[in-house]
């Protein structure tokens, strides 16, 4: 795999208000989002249980890359808005 294409060069539009919206919960958040390499875009603490979240818009696919982590067993949860994000850690 090329370093390159390990990058990620942008988050998703709806990155920033979901992190606002976890933390507004009390839950602590880490963004992940720019490690790449099918890594998850969120790392959450929230009530002492940890999350993987990997955010998508509406639209938004999951990639091959994030797809083969899902499969080898990492527990990452797929989310696109805020309410899904909530749920998700709750």
């Amino acid at each position: 795999m090329a370093y390159r294409s390990m990058l990620r060069k942008r988050i998703d539009s709806n990155h920033t208000p979901i992190v606002a919206a976890l933390r507004a919960t009390g839950a602590l958040v880490q963004s992940l989002a720019t490690i790449g390499g099918g890594c998850a875009d969120l790392l959450v603490l929230h009530r002492g249980k940890l999350s993987l979240l990997e955010i998508k818009t509406l639209k938004g696919k999951v990639r091959a890359d994030q797809a083969k982590r899902m499969a080898e067993g990492w527990p990452v949860q797929v989310v696109r808005s805020v309410d899904e994000a909530i749920a998700a850690v709750s």
